[in-house]
């Protein structure tokens, strides 16, 4: 016999609540046009941890900024670096490292032991205990543990406490009926959409006194890193909500009148699919770097000379250091960097300029009002032939 509950939710249908248009299923295309290109796309090892420096930052910053957290990027770069904040920051520390901490037990358990755990109540209380460690008085629940109290969330009465474990049971097994996980295996639409609905239903059940925000978007993370979405990539969403956190709120209460999801996956997909091509775009602009630097090497070692003195190094040094960004004036050259800053203290400015006129001839260089810039246009001829926009 199914257990009563002690008051109706009509939002907390348990049942597909959603519909996606043309336009959804457009964003879950590019979405995986996208994931693909990333999945398939080399990076080069020290891109790589750049990329992956920045996911768990921003995935930690954001999650918790989103509760009231004022930590800066700064600061979370100093505590990812080992270094202690002020003791005044201290809970704010502690609230940021257990995201970070999360994040990386995560990605360890899915990406390295690929260990794959069924949607349930123990696994969301789990995820809570590692949201609300060692917080204490800075968290009002005891982490991993439901809720024994009612709670009211701005205008939002949340399903009365006696009801939190029914509801989370009814959660779990709709969940895992829905979309069918280790039943099938899920396509990439179904991987996204499940992880965007979780979320807004454990912020809906809200289970724990305090962090259930953050359990439900650690929750989603999990999905879709299960899912197979790329780590790199893992922040996105969190990102999003924190950079537009009055409409995702907005878009909750929305959801929860309408008693319908359609409008909440839509904004997360769009958000999702922005910050994708981001991600895309920093990882080309990687392998431009590296195909141009490999160009360089071509170019080099196809002068006809045996002799590979300290001049050919100095000028191949050089090339490899110009920034592919900006150009410099001949005067800013010799302190671009530490290295150049070394070679070039010996000499005089004729010897920089006669270095600069090598590249120019060898196609690497070009000069435009006064100042030299890489002839980085050089790469366009490596892409493949297509038909042009007029």
């Amino acid at each position: 016999m199914e257990a009563k509950l002690h008051r109706e939710y009509p939002h907390l249908l348990f049942k597909k609540n959603w519909e996606l248009s043309e336009a959804t299923w457009l964003l879950l295309g590019q979405c995986e046009a996208y994931i693909n290109a990333i999945n398939n796309t080399p990076i080069l090892p020290h891109h790589y941890t750049e990329l992956m420096n920045v996911a768990l930052l921003k995935g930690a910053q954001a999650t918790t900024a989103i509760e009231g957290n004022t930590l800066s990027d700064e600061e979370i770069q100093k505590m990812m670096a080992g270094q202690k904040l002020p003791p005044s920051k201290e809970y704010q520390e502690i609230e940021v490292q257990n995201i970070l901490d999360a994040l990386n037990e995560l990605l360890t358990e899915v990406v390295d032991g690929k260990v794959d755990h069924i949607i349930s109540v123990e696994l969301i209380k789990r995820f809570h205990k590692m949201v609300g460690k060692n917080l204490g008085e800075h968290l009002a629940a005891i982490p991993g543990r439901l809720r024994n109290n009612d709670v009211i969330v701005g205008s939002y009465r949340c399903p009365d406490y006696r009801d939190v474990t029914i509801l989370l049971d009814k959660f779990c097994n709709w969940i895992r009926a829905e979309f069918k996980f280790g039943q099938k295996v899920q396509s990439f639409g179904e991987v996204l959409v499940q992880a965007i609905v979780s979320h807004i239903y454990v912020e809906w059940i809200h289970p724990f006194g305090d962090g259930n925000g953050r359990t439900g978007r650690l929750l989603e993370f999990y999905l879709l890193l299960r899912g197979g979405n790329p780590d790199i990539s893992s922040h996105i969403l969190s990102n999003f909500y924190n950079l537009t956190r009055t409409e995702y709120y907005r878009q909750i209460e929305k959801a929860r009148e309408n008693r319908d999801l359609t409008c909440f996956i839509d904004y997360a997909l769009l958000g999702f699919r922005d910050g994708l091509e981001q991600t895309l775009l920093i990882i080309q602009k990687s392998q431009l770097e590296n195909t141009w630097q490999k160009l360089i090497y071509d170019k080099f070692d196809a002068i006809k000379s045996i002799k590979r003195d300290e001049v050919f190094k100095r000028q191949r040094t050089l090339a490899l250091e110009f920034p592919v960004d900006r150009g410099l004036s001949l005067s800013e050259v010799s302190l671009l960097t530490v290295q150049l800053a070394r070679i070039y203290a010996q000499v005089s400015e004729k010897t920089i300029q006669r270095d600069i006129e090598k590249l120019i001839g060898l196609e690497l260089v070009v000069k435009t009002d006064e100042k030299y810039f890489a002839n980085i246009g050089m790469l366009t001829r490596m892409f493949a032939k297509r038909k042009r926009s007029i």
